[in-house]
């Protein structure tokens, strides 16, 4: 599973797009895209690797295209994958494609194949809730249907014409449409017999705790049923924020550790000391540990058995004392509060090391 954001500069600005990729890879970002909305970008996208090799940045780029097959073909020579709509290879103007579309499609993707396969370009079949052809939506409308037709009668070309490097994605600005549409693909992409990677995004989450949530929903979702290979969390933010969001979806799903993890309680009336600013400063104190599950509980009616998977564990016992609990089992009782957070630090240092 990896992590992919997108740069926000203007393309033909070489020094900004590279400076932003650079930040985007130093936060822990693992694929870059990149727009070339035109044949001068998908040139300059030359300009930004070299640039990037030079400074010791090997992330792989995708140029993301939009409207014209011909920026396509330039920059399958030069990054290593392309995104492209389906929409876009599609003449809406013309009546007669709006039932056969296939011959088109084969006709515009040949150059495109045959440059991927020289330079092993891998190409991203990206469908948007927001820009299905005509003739998808006069079939099955706007829907999470219309997707997954729009992106399996491409990846049935691209397969005819014996090009497999491909990953597939469905985007939507609402959840249930996007994992709807993700889910159905999946299964029509095992029933004909393909394997293809999976990219997952919510697309226009928006920024702050609404993209954030509505980003944990639905990429969480299906990495929880076992769907996704790269993962992009969408925010109207600057792009380097998109990656700690990202991480932290991983790592609640299980799919992959980042850091330290934390259990603890809501608080309530049993609690006898400040859960939350002990939660804060056992946090600061062990951010460094990647891995590890550590355990902040207000008391030990429920606390013992709700951190039972933790590493290490923070046990309020009443009246001004802690239990500090390894695994399963106190390894000290009746700490005084005042000491506790050292304690605690002390063991996990003796055990760690």
């Amino acid at each position: 599973m990896r992590i992919q954001s997108m740069t926000n500069t203007d393309t033909m600005d070489t020094f900004a797009t590279v400076e932003q990729t650079k930040r985007l890879a130093d936060e822990g970002c693992e694929i870059v895209r990149i727009t070339a909305q035109g044949v001068r970008e998908a040139e300059n996208l030359a300009n930004i690797k070299s640039s990037l090799i030079q400074q010791g940045y090997t992330v792989p780029l995708v140029a993301d295209i939009h409207f014209q097959p011909k920026a396509a073909e330039i920059a399958a020579g030069i990054v290593e994958k392309i995104r492209i709509n389906p929409g876009n290879y599609i003449n809406n103007n013309n009546v007669e494609t709006l039932h056969a579309t296939s011959l088109q499609i084969t006709e515009k993707i040949i150059p495109l194949l045959d440059i991927c396969k020289k330079h092993k370009t891998v190409i991203r079949v990206g469908v948007n809730h927001g820009s299905l052809s005509e003739h998808i939506i006069s079939k099955f409308g706007n829907t999470s249907e219309g997707m997954v037709e729009s992106a399996m009668e491409f990846v049935r070309v691209i397969r005819d014409l014996d090009f497999h490097d491909v990953v597939v994605s469905m985007k939507s600005s609402h959840v249930k449409t996007m994992t709807n549409a993700t889910r159905l693909l999946v299964s029509r992409l095992q029933a004909e017999g393909f394997d293809y990677p999976i990219h997952l995004g919510l697309t226009e989450a928006g920024e702050g705790e609404d993209g954030r949530i509505k980003s944990a929903v639905g990429i969480g979702s299906l990495l929880l049923d076992g769907i996704g290979n790269t993962i992009r969390v969408s925010l109207t933010e600057k792009p380097e924020n998109e990656i700690p969001v990202a991480k932290a979806i991983l790592q609640s799903c299980g799919v992959r550790v980042f850091s330290a993890e934390y259990i603890a309680c809501p608080t309530c009336g049993r609690a006898q000391y400040d859960v939350e600013a002990v939660l804060k400063e056992v946090k600061l104190r062990t951010k460094h540990l990647t891995g590890l599950k550590i355990a902040v509980m207000g008391c030990i009616v429920n606390g013992p058995g709700e951190m039972a998977d933790a590493d290490y564990g923070y046990v309020g016992a009443g009246n001004g004392k802690v239990a500090i609990y390894k695994g399963k089992n106190p390894i000290q009782k009746n700490v005084n509060a005042v000491d506790a957070i050292n304690v605690l630090m002390d063991i996990i240092e003796q055990h760690t090391l």
